[in-house]
């Protein structure tokens, strides 16, 4: 009775550590795949990476703007309204959008709309037995259908990166305009407190965000079984585990890039 108790209680933490080594190894290969020729999966990688382009750029501007405009923004500004340093707006700018905001909108937009439309195609394809079919023929499914999705999700995320970090700074500026202070000062201490250091770390920390992305929904896809209600359910799985990696990672690389370039984290 002990026993069976304590194996139930320690199911879910063993299938964890599985799905983790799982998706550990699968990232070996698609990295070791990307790298040997042949490279058969040029068509694929364009066609993925448009798809995630044409996808997520209205939602994630959408996004990046009302977010922008109103937490950091809005709230920001009353705050240092208060002390007399609403001047100081554009420097709290590149702690906010720049460092955080900016890459986390772009990796949560892009998991949502593009991580689970991978999940779903690659679970239908898993369900239809479509994956041990290519096995049979002798395609090898990670070459063909993973690293296209893993490098154009690394690609299109650190472009949009950029693209969010722009309109976020724009819902900055529709702040500053909407409490009544002129933009000099708003300027000059975003440009005082930015570094090169700030907009490669934010640029690298989201493309690494989508290769964990990526990597999660095709695992969750290509494991995907009980038909279409097994297909829903490795959506939801993917969307979430890959929150909980990004969130770690986010976690990791900030603590890295921090103390490794001590200076960025003095307020000018």
């Amino acid at each position: 009775m002990v026993r069976n108790f304590a194996g139930r209680a320690l199911l879910p933490p063993r299938h964890l550590l599985e799905e983790f080594g799982d998706m550990m190894i699968l990232t070996g290969r698609t990295i070791v795949s990307a790298l040997r020729p042949p490279y058969p999966y040029g068509g694929e990688l364009v066609s993925q990476f448009l798809f995630a382009l044409r996808l997520v750029w209205f939602p994630l501007l959408v996004t990046t703007v009302a977010i922008s405009y109103g937490a950091p923004g809005l709230q920001a500004a009353d705050f240092l309204t208060l002390f007399g340093a609403l001047d100081r707006l554009g420097g709290f700018f590149v702690l906010a959008s720049i460092r955080e905001i900016g890459p986390l909108i772009t990796s949560i937009v892009l998991a949502g709309v593009a991580g689970t439309a991978i999940t779903a195609d690659l679970g239908a394809r898993k369900v239809r037995e479509e994956l041990d079919a290519l096995q049979v023929l002798g395609v090898d499914p990670v070459k063909n259908l993973v690293v296209p999705r893993f490098l154009a999700l690394m690609v299109v995320t650190g472009l949009f990166d950029i693209y969010s970090l722009l309109f976020g700074i724009f819902g900055g500026i529709l702040a500053e305009l909407v409490s009544g202070q002129s933009l000099g000062p708003f300027w000059n201490t975003l440009f005082a407190n930015s570094s090169t250091v700030d907009l490669w770390g934010s640029v690298l920390k989201t493309t690494m965000f989508g290769a964990i992305i990526a990597i999660v929904c095709c695992y969750k896809g290509m494991s995907a079984s009980g038909g279409a209600e097994g297909v829903g359910r490795a959506v939801n799985e993917a969307v979430v585990v890959s929150f909980l990696g990004i969130g770690a990672f986010n976690y990791v690389f900030t603590q890295t890039l921090l103390a490794t370039h001590p200076n960025i984290l003095v307020i000018k």
